[in-house]
């Protein structure tokens, strides 16, 4: 019943939002007195609804209490393992001390009972044992080891360890619900609830043999004799729908129903206590005279105005795009200085957000097996992902299947670096060339502020190649506006320097952000060297941890998005131009246009030649 009054009230809420979003077009093009007055009671009931909604979802949150209470004590552990075996006759008893190693956060302490222990490390076994250890969900240990558990088992063993617990628990679960087995049972099963829906993506839905054993389970031995087997098989199937519908090709209401779903919070998604402990840390970066950060008060009506307003609906995209190929082509980059910076950033924010919310945090985990080196560069262009081989270098088991999602993220940055060079050395004249430098540096300017840093970034890329950077135009550039290239920069030392540094404080939950893919891939590397396991072959669950920290930032942005107005026509132009020069050689380009060279005056030329002369005629004399 929560589920279907959370999904209804959160439908209301986005068509009132809809219809909002139309009214507000409506009360700029007409200006009618009867629309006015009809904002500002929309508005409050926007707030109201909004409320609803977000006490509906903290009653959900209860939901992860409830999955708590199936926790076990420490010492009982050994027998989760104990139960999931087929043969228990011949079996040593096992210690915890021999699958879990940890150490007590209070120094000086004899008892250590008397301190916190935190798990240090651990066994395979051991480590998917501690799921079943009670606060293993409010401490967010279950997120963080669905992140990780590749670098030491495959999504088969995982699973098979999963199944084996529910089959020798599930005929005795019901008897009484205080004891191990009812707990373990039952922990088993909202293990997978969560595992099904944070990585369903990465693990389920590109691995059908895993899939099909867990389904054949559920429906063979589970749903006859337990409710959990038929909420995990919807749980399944409303799954596999979500990533059948490609964004690219789903009507308007499929659209809605998409926005639906990431409005609702899942159990997984809930375990939000994995930043708690994080050093939190501010950044200033330097701003140009003059070219300070909108205004705070401009800002706060920026966001009250784009607040309310939806994502782009894809039907309305193939309603709207009226601008070919052909004549994007024809048009050039005049649109580019027609249109105003903030435009161009809002827009080209909308289409970097359609590219970030189809990751996952898992795709940034070991990327140096698909070739993701310290260049902004992932692969060489004239190979494709499918083809990508992975190197000695992978750090997953080699069983493991793993997502390749990745490169076409940075493959989607590269052609946005490409685009932006290949639209300044293709315009004719200087004049040309300044104004288009001094329009992507403010789009880039634009972009950080509003913490879109994905995009400004590449824009930084793309003015920083060799050929752009040599051009006579910098020279005559503004010097306010050159001063923002040494933001920019400020920007990416800020963004390499701490891999947390976009946490910091509680702006992340209120604002939108989209880091950099490749700079966020880099830092998941960096924690990724030395080595996994300690002297005794345990699995340091202290690195894996850290690096769970830092990839969950993808969900945690993800679930704040932008939500300015759409201009599909703008999007469909700069899609467009990008596609056009997501190839292209800038050197070739650049060698045909003349203003890319610093031209001589001919007599100026012809007295340097004569003073050559006269001084080479000086040596000899």
């Amino acid at each position: 019943e929560l589920e279907q009054l959370l999904m209804m009230e959160t439908k209301n809420y986005r068509k009132t939002i809809k219809f909002y979003q139309k009214l507000l077009q409506k009360e700029r093009g007409s200006k009618s007195p009867e629309t006015k007055s009809m904002l500002p009671k929309l508005r409050g009931q926007l707030q109201e609804m909004k409320s609803k909604v977000q006490f509906l979802e903290l009653v959900k949150k209860y939901q992860m209490m409830y999955a708590e209470q199936w926790g076990v004590e420490s010492y009982v552990l050994p027998t989760v393992i104990h139960n999931g075996k087929a043969d228990t006759a011949d079996m040593a008893p096992m210690d915890e001390s021999s699958l879990l190693l940890y150490y007590n956060t209070e120094r000086h302490q004899y008892n250590s009972q008397n301190g916190v222990r935190v798990l240090q490390a651990g066994t395979p076994l051991g480590l998917m044992a501690y799921l079943y250890s009670r606060n293993a969900f409010l401490e967010g240990y279950v997120q963080q080891f669905l992140y990780t558990f590749r670098y030491f088992c495959t999504q088969e063993e995982f699973l098979q360890f999963l199944l084996d617990r529910i089959s020798s628990t599930l005929s005795s679960a019901s008897l009484d619900p205080s004891t191990s087995l009812t707990k373990i049972c039952n922990r088993s099963f909202y293990i997978l609830q969560a595992w099904i829906e944070d990585c369903y993506s990465v693990d389920f839905a590109t691995n059908t043999n895993l899939l099909g054993t867990l389904k054949e389970f559920i429906s063979s031995k589970v749903a006859s004799l337990n409710g959990y087997g038929e909420r995990l098989l919807s749980l399944l199937e409303d799954a596999s729908a979500r990533k059948s519908c490609s964004p690219d090709l789903c009507s308007g209401v499929d659209k809605r129903e998409e926005e639906t779903e990431e409005g609702r919070r899942t159990l997984h998604s809930l375990c939000k206590k994995l930043s708690e402990d994080v050093s939190r840390k501010n950044f200033y970066w330097k701003l140009s005279k003059g070219m300070g950060p909108i205004a705070q008060c401009q800002r706060e009506r920026l966001r009250a105005g784009s607040a309310v307003l939806p994502k782009p609906c894809c039907s309305s995209l193939a309603e709207e795009s009226s601008v070919s190929l052909a004549r994007a082509d024809e048009v050039g980059p005049a649109l580019l200085t027609e249109c105003s910076a903030q435009q161009l950033c809002w827009q080209l924010t909308l289409l970097q957000q359609e590219v970030f919310n189809k990751c996952h945090p898992v795709h940034f985990l070991n990327s140096r097996a698909l070739g993701v080196k310290d260049k902004c560069v992932a692969v060489p262009k004239a190979v494709s992902a499918e083809t990508v081989s992975l190197k000695v270098c992978n750090l997953f088991l080699s069983k493991c299947v793993q997502d390749q999602y990745l490169l076409q993220l940075l493959k989607n940055a590269d052609s946005i670096s490409t685009w932006v060079a290949a639209e300044i050395v293709t315009c004719h004249t200087t004049k040309r060339q300044v104004s288009l430098l001094s329009k992507f540096l403010l789009i880039a300017k634009c972009c950080y502020e509003q913490r879109n840093f994905a995009t400004a970034m590449q824009i930084l890329a793309g003015l920083e190649n060799l050929i752009v950077r040599q051009l006579p135009a910098w020279k005559v550039l503004p010097a306010k506006v050159a001063e923002i290239m040494e933001e920019l920069k400020a920007v990416e030392v800020f963004l390499k320097s701490d891999s947390l540094c976009l946490m910091e404080g509680d702006r992340f939950k209120t604002l939108p952000t989209i880091p950099s893919a490749h700079v966020l891939a880099m830092h998941v590397q960096q924690l990724e060297t030395g080595g996994f396991t300690m002297t005794n072959g345990a699995h340091k669950w202290t690195k894996l941890r850290n690096i769970a920290k830092v990839v969950s930032q993808v969900h945690a942005f993800q679930e704040n998005p932008y939500t300015y107005a759409p201009d599909f026509k703008l999007q469909s132009y700069l899609r467009q131009r990008i596609t056009h020069f997501k190839d292209a050689d800038i050197s070739a380009l650049a060698a045909d246009n003349c203003a890319n060279f610093h031209h001589i005056p001919a007599e100026k030329h012809s007295r340097k030649i004569q003073d050559t002369l006269r001084r080479m005629k000086a040596t000899f004399q």
